[in-house]
């Protein structure tokens, strides 16, 4: 297929959107660990629908999903990423403006404007001797570092237990519209691996990361959705060459790799994709408390999306389900049982690219937190991947 340029319109509508969708399924907190959707719905009714609602803080931040995608963007923005040896890769992080504030912006609702509190990723990129790096397996500390929840070591120089850690989903580290072409796949798959291991090292977690990625990359190019998975599956291979090369671990990525595959292949396979043609056979759901169930039915640990498996794979199913309409996209990737920041952060980003702002009522954009970062951050990400045009 040929590939199609999008406007930069289309770039700022996803980046924007990505924040969106992150701060309307977060909600202070208050959605993103609530478990059912029937009760989200029942809240959103009374606050008289989403046209009624006006995204902005203190009652509506985004969460550390936007400001580590944000980070990450603004890091490749300044000239991160493809190039560098890989013991560099935190300076997708250190390359954005936003980054030194990172760890106060998520360290509860008196430090700033992202409360992620102790289950943020970030507690995993905090250097020994103060101050905040990013850790990838060239970090001593990334051995024996939680991905979530992650203490700090006792000593820096104590010999390093590798544990895999880190199955669940963090969309926010990922090279999302960087490398939306084809011949840039070897860049692709290496950029959103080492920013993904940057705070979750367990395959599950950081495949995560390169499906977002990936997905991200064949929106931009205009691939319509039912041949997204297809393509995943194609891909999973030549990361696990690349993950292999890399000497770190092998035994244990080998151990726990199988899984993301499997799920991924259980599902397209449940809804006619897995030759990557359509219609894809998804079934309509039309309550919250159907959804749940299904969603339930992919997820580890009773939590829907939080899983770098199935954060993605909910996030596919609204946009194959909703088509080109932002009401059933909210209602079925933003607002359900599950990890809701995680799982809108990536289908309202991904819709954003085809269907733009025009049918998003204008509360819930004009006066997000960090929307003027997300649209620079989007303009530059265009003019590397297309070129000024």
């Amino acid at each position: 297929m040929e590939e199609t340029v999008p406007s930069v319109e289309a770039y700022e509508a996803a980046m924007v959107l990505s924040g969106v969708g992150d701060a309307l399924g977060y909600r202070g907190g208050r959605w993103e660990y609530c478990t059912s959707g029937p009760q989200i719905h029942a809240e959103l009714a009374e606050l008289g629908g989403l046209a009624a609602i006006t995204l902005e803080p203190p009652e509506w931040p985004v969460s550390d999903d936007t400001v580590l995608h944000l980070a990450t963007a603004e890091g490749l923005a300044t000239g991160g990423g493809g190039s560098m040896a890989p013991h560099r890769y935190r300076s997708l992080g250190l390359g954005s403006p936003l980054y030194p504030r990172l760890a106060v912006e998520c360290s509860g609702p008196g430090g700033g404007t992202s409360p992620a509190g102790a289950g943020s990723p970030l507690r995993g990129c905090h250097g020994r001797h103060g101050g905040t790096q990013a850790w990838t397996h060239q970090h001593p500390g990334y051995l024996t570092a939680a991905a979530w929840g992650a203490r700090r070591l006792s000593h820096p120089l104590q010999p390093p237990r590798y544990r895999l850690r880190g199955r669940h989903a963090q969309p926010g580290h990922r090279p999302q519209y960087r490398y939306p072409h084809a011949w840039e796949l070897p860049t692709l798959i290496r950029v959103s691996i080492e920013s993904g291991r940057m705070t979750h090292h367990h395959p599950t977690g950081y495949l995560g990361a390169l499906a977002v990625a990936l997905f991200g990359a064949l929106g931009a190019r205009g691939e319509p959705p039912e041949r997204w998975g297809a393509e995943l599956l194609r891909v999973l291979p030549l990361a696990w060459d690349y993950v292999e090369g890399t000497g770190v671990a092998v035994e244990d990525n080998a151990a726990a790799w199988p899984f993301f595959g499997e799920a991924w292949h259980r599902y397209l396979d449940s809804r006619g994709l897995l030759e990557g043609r359509g219609p894809a056979q998804v079934p309509s759901l039309p309550s919250p408390a159907e959804r749940d169930t299904v969603y339930l039915g992919w997820a580890l640990e009773g939590w829907a999306g939080r899983s770098g498996h199935d954060a993605p794979m909910v996030a596919l199913e609204a946009l194959l389900a909703a088509g080109g309409c932002w009401e059933d996209l909210c209602g079925r990737a933003v607002l359900h049982g599950g990890d809701n920041d995680s799982t809108g952060t990536i289908a309202a980003g991904c819709w954003g690219l085809q269907g733009g702002l025009t049918s998003v009522p204008s509360g819930l954009h004009c006066h997000l937190e960090h929307r003027e970062r997300l649209r620079n951050a989007a303009h530059q990400l265009h003019v590397l991947a297309w070129g000024r045009r």
